[in-house]
């Protein structure tokens, strides 16, 4: 083919980047090619330039098919792919790499500061008012100016936490860590809803290992955090201190595991760094916002690796820990709140720890506005919106609509009349929660679930309950999934 003018040599670079999108979708596009790449072409093949050897390599690896089958799209015939370094995009990463700093060469933190892969973690109000502050550890950035103030912030302690029946093992699991950290089950994985204390917890082991191993080099980051600089890493061709850093730490905490669902590439770097850590007996401790048989996208092998350590559930606190919470929050001095106004907030407000915290601080500012003592009657005030939600009517549709999402079940599916253990069990599980949840009647239940009678969905009530006693799993699909986590993931679904 004779070479194309300009203008159609741009309307074929523009179809070519079009038919890649469309193979690999616009974000991964965006992240990989955009500004990164560039191509040229002739009769046999497509030429695709990139700014270094781990590009070459990665893209080749990922992205070769979806290249190819593009390139057939747009001109009409198969044509070889060829990565090839670009002299040009080599010097512009060059130039990328000297104005921002790599995230691998930014020095470890000396100890009492930050790890340097960190930010601030999400907050859980598990944390009681302390009248003698721990020590803090400073948060720098690359960035800062000389001159700015230095950031502080403050590790909670696991001496801190409130604990109940909702935490109580996830919590001497953690102490355990601290105490003998390594020589436990590894890695501990911590798991339940948004504001339960999963990041508490984990900012209380770093804390603890630091203190009781200070020699050591304690790594802790966001899955956030470990994709952003594995991108980086890769974009500048620094994987090999990206590596050093993560896998010859001492032990690595990592929060918020689930944001890896879905990111096949960054699993895979994560499970390679997990293999790494694990034959070299360092810890691990990990968090995520469920089991991780009940984690959507994870690969096989990463949810088997999870599996081999010690795996324990947080659970939204009980009314006995509310109220320690709040106490623990509004502290003893003589602008604290009632007891009374705390036990009313306790009662009426079940969602996670950080909406109770909040509503503390509402009450708190609405009786400085007012000019007015808090009380039951100034907090129903304050909070009329906030209380008018917290009360919700759970109809038959929303149980069912929580155990398809759990499941990943399809529309309809609970109401197949069908005998196979794929169907009668998810509607065993749903009979169980709609008598847990609604005002519905068996015969309602039963006539909702597949046609049922009374009779049947007694039975399915009676099943579930000794299952989740006897701690049982089931096999759905290709998955074996516990009955009690799927019974917990359904109820945080109903409680949104």
């Amino acid at each position: 083919m004779g070479k194309p003018s300009a203008i159609s040599e741009r309307e074929l670079t523009a179809a070519l980047e079009q038919a890649v999108v469309r193979r690999i979708g616009e974000p991964r596009y965006r992240l990989w090619f955009d500004r990164h790449t560039r191509f040229s072409w002739d009769d046999n093949q497509l030429t695709v330039g990139v700014p270094n050897r781990h590009f070459e390599e990665w893209l080749h690896k990922t992205f070769h098919d979806a290249l190819a089958a593009a390139a057939r799209e747009v001109f009409g015939r198969a044509l070889a792919v060829r990565f090839v370094i670009d002299p040009r995009l080599f010097q512009a990463a060059r130039r990328e790499q000297a104005e921002v700093k790599a995230p691998a060469d930014v020095p470890d933190a000396p100890r009492g500061k930050l790890p340097p892969f960190s930010r601030d973690p999400k907050g859980s109000a598990f944390a009681p008012a302390s009248k003698k502050p721990a020590p803090t550890v400073e948060l720098t950035t690359a960035k800062e100016p000389p001159t700015s103030p230095k950031r502080a912030r403050r590790w909670r302690r696991l001496s801190e936490f409130v604990v109940g029946p909702c935490n109580r093992v996830a919590h001497a699991s953690a102490l355990s860590v601290v105490e003998a950290a390594g020589e436990g089950p590894n890695p501990l994985v911590l798991h339940g809803p948004v504001g339960t204390g999963k990041t508490h917890l984990l900012e209380g082991v770093y804390a603890g290992v630091r203190r009781s191993h200070p020699d050591w080099r304690v790594c802790y980051a966001t899955t956030e955090d470990f994709t952003n600089r594995f991108v980086q890493a890769m974009r500048l061709g620094k994987l090999g201190a990206f590596r050093k850093h993560f896998r010859e730490c001492d032990a690595l905490l990592i929060d918020d595991l689930h944001f890896l669902a879905g990111k096949k590439a960054t699993q895979e770097e994560f499970l390679h760094t997990f293999d790494a850590l694990l034959a070299d007996g360092r810890q691990m401790v990990l968090t995520c916002d469920c089991h991780p048989r009940l984690a959507d996208d994870f690969t096989p092998e990463l949810t088997d690796r999870l599996l081999g350590g010690a795996v324990w559930g947080l659970t939204p606190p009980d009314a006995d820990v509310r109220l320690a919470v709040l106490r623990s929050k509004a502290g003893a001095g003589r602008d604290a709140p009632p007891d009374e106004v705390l036990r009313f907030l306790a009662s009426q407000l079940r969602g996670n720890i950080r909406e109770l915290e909040g509503a503390l601080h509402s009450v708190g500012h609405y009786a400085c506005v007012a000019g007015r003592p808090p009380s039951v009657a100034l907090a129903r005030e304050a909070l009329a919106d906030l209380l008018r939600h917290a009360v919700r009517v759970v109809r038959l549709e929303d149980v069912d609509k929580a155990v398809r999402a759990v499941l990943r079940l399809e529309s309809g599916a609970l109401q197949n009349k069908g005998r196979a253990w794929a169907v009668s069990h998810p509607r065993m599980i749903a009979v169980f929660l709609a008598r847990r949840h609604t005002a519905s009647s068996y015969a309602e239940i039963g006539g909702w679930f597949g046609g049922r009678n009374h009779s049947t969905a007694v039975a399915a009530e009676k099943k579930v309950r000794l299952w989740m006693q006897d701690d049982a799993e089931l096999a759905l699909g290709e998955r074996r999934v516990r009955v009690r986590e799927v019974v917990e993931r359904a109820e945080r679904e109903l409680l949104r």
